[in-house]
């Protein structure tokens, strides 16, 4: 790991790859299905994942750059349902893509020191860019394991037969 580098970078650099390797069985329909009503499809989890890139994490890093103790708005998803379950799953995919690669060139350029950048969170209160970076990764990592979770109920469980019933499913 280097020394001069923000905490979490790997996570985030290796998302994208993961997701795509948890999504290269599925069909478009695959992608769309929803194991119950309230629940989110694999395709409304990238459009999700696509919204919250840059109107939530984005948004947040520059706010940290532009200066000390700026003001941090709660992201709540449940505002922009209608967006995510309107979205092309592969069309979110590829945004997301594109605007993870874009932050990452970013938190690429910045030195390590500028994880004690500080921020007012509205709802939590101060935070440092070093701390948001972890929350990033926890969303990643639950989003990660929310695809797994569908990919295995929608296209792996109906074919293991009678072993199905070892596994506990809840997508």
């Amino acid at each position: 790991m280097d020394d001069d580098k923000l905490p979490c970078l790997g996570i985030l650099e290796a998302t994208p790859e993961i997701l795509r390797g948890l999504m290269c069985e599925l069909s478009d329909e695959d992608a769309r299905w929803k194991p119950a009503p309230g629940r989110f499809s694999v395709g409304e989890v990238l459009a999700h994942l696509s919204h919250a890139e840059a109107h939530c994490y984005r948004a947040r890093l520059d706010l940290f750059l532009n200066g000390e103790n700026s003001a941090l708005e709660p992201y709540d998803p449940q505002q922009h349902l209608d967006v995510f379950s309107a979205a092309d799953p592969e069309d979110a995919f590829d945004h997301f893509e594109e605007q993870r690669e874009s932050n990452l060139a970013l938190l690429n350029s910045l030195p390590a020191a500028d994880a004690g950048r500080r921020a007012i969170h509205r709802r939590v209160g101060e935070i440092t860019l070093g701390q948001m970076l972890h929350e990033w990764a926890l969303h990643d990592l639950g989003h990660i394991r929310q695809v797994a979770e569908l990919v295995r109920a929608r296209k792996y469980l109906e074919g293991a037969g009678p072993l199905r019933d070892w596994y506990q499913l809840k997508p």
